[in-house]
């Protein structure tokens, strides 16, 4: 272990220790589940990744089919938030961490004043690691706290949960704690909530972009930071398996990142945007997003498109794409084997 990330280590102990005081739901006198009052709510996830962001917004879906007049602030880092919930009307007040505390002391201060002047009926604490996250829930005001690691000692043990379930799984054993009130509907989507506007936008872009607009779209995002990346010898390869077997039959465009990095070196028709919602609408307009594992996977997610999300290794149940009819795979730098009939499958999925 480094000695940053030993650091590192400590500083979260420290933290978590420090804001560890779980609540003891069951020590509540239980009250008719029409009588809970979760009017306002703080949703805490300072994280600037786009994956990471869209990944509360089944959370944000829960608690508003609980309450649809609800008022939701969100506890975040960078600014992706405003765009992701942008067609969210629930929520209010986006409070933004400075990225570099010590550079933007005062900036810093005032959000934890803020956080401490405002009064919520609940605080969450999206992930129970995060220690900003853990602080803010313990500075917040409101009579019900969840600092992200309740009721974890339900689940299995060896059992890996979705990053995108574990918060509403929290949020409904809650519920189900102070009002014997249990929930068992289907489990929310990641949702960028594109609105129709966009969505026609998707569709001329990709009309636009390709040979034949009668025939569906099949689209490839090659990109990935550090180890999650695929040389492009493997995408080459992979390549001549999937023209082989779906250009007759589909467009095949590459989604390019902010970096402007083709792994395929433009072998297809690319498509090249830094409007996130913009990225989204094109991908809402095809069959199949192919993705290595990124933020612009779970984007993928968040649309109608169905997703296939290439992992070498690593937590792919805690991360892999979210939703009936996505799936993932694990493959290795030197063979992209199987690929081809995993895409199959998912084309062929019906809901």
């Amino acid at each position: 272990m480094s000695f940053k990330s030993k650091i590192n280590h400590y500083r979260r102990t420290i933290m978590k220790s420090l804001t560890g005081n779980v609540q003891n739901y069951e020590s509540y006198q239980k009250i008719p589940y029409q009588n809970l009052k979760i009017d306002r709510v703080l949703i805490s996830r300072p994280n600037q990744r786009l994956g990471n962001t869209l990944l509360i917004t089944p959370l944000v879906q829960e608690i508003v089919k609980f309450n649809p007049n609800v008022t939701i602030d969100l506890f975040v880092k960078g600014g992706v938030s405003h765009v992701v919930f942008e067609n969210y009307p629930q929520v209010n007040q986006i409070i933004k961490l400075p990225r570099k505390p010590f550079k933007e002391l005062i900036d810093y201060i005032k959000v934890w004043i803020k956080i401490r002047g405002n009064k919520y009926d609940l605080v969450i604490n999206v992930h129970e690691e995060s220690a900003s996250g853990r602080i803010s829930t313990k500075v917040a005001r409101a009579k019900y706290k969840l600092f992200g690691n309740e009721f974890l000692n339900d689940l299995n043990s060896n059992e890996q949960v979705h990053l995108g379930k574990i918060p509403v799984y929290q949020f409904r054993k809650f519920i189900e704690n102070v009002t014997d009130h249990k929930i068992e509907t289907e489990y929310p989507k990641l949702d960028l909530k594109l609105s129709e506007k966009e969505v026609d936008n998707g569709k001329k872009i990709l009309s636009e972009l390709v040979q034949d607009p009668s025939k569906k779209t099949l689209a490839f995002f090659t990109y990935a930071t550090g180890s999650k990346c695929y040389f492009a010898d493997w995408w080459d390869k992979f390549h001549e398996d999937f023209k082989e077997e779906f250009e007759q039959d589909y467009n095949l465009i590459e989604i390019l990142p902010v970096e402007n990095i083709s792994m395929l070196n433009h072998k297809l028709p690319t498509f090249y945007s830094q409007d996130i919602r913009e990225i989204a609408s094109v991908m809402d307009n095809c069959e199949l997003l192919v993705a290595a594992d990124s933020g612009m996977m779970h984007l993928g997610c968040a649309t109608s498109t169905r997703n296939l999300g290439l992992f070498k290794s690593g937590n792919t149940e805690k991360y892999k794409p979210y939703g009936k009819g996505n799936a993932m795979a694990l493959v290795t730098d030197t063979s992209s084997e199987g690929l081809v009939n995993k895409m199959k499958e998912i084309l062929n999925y019906q809901n």
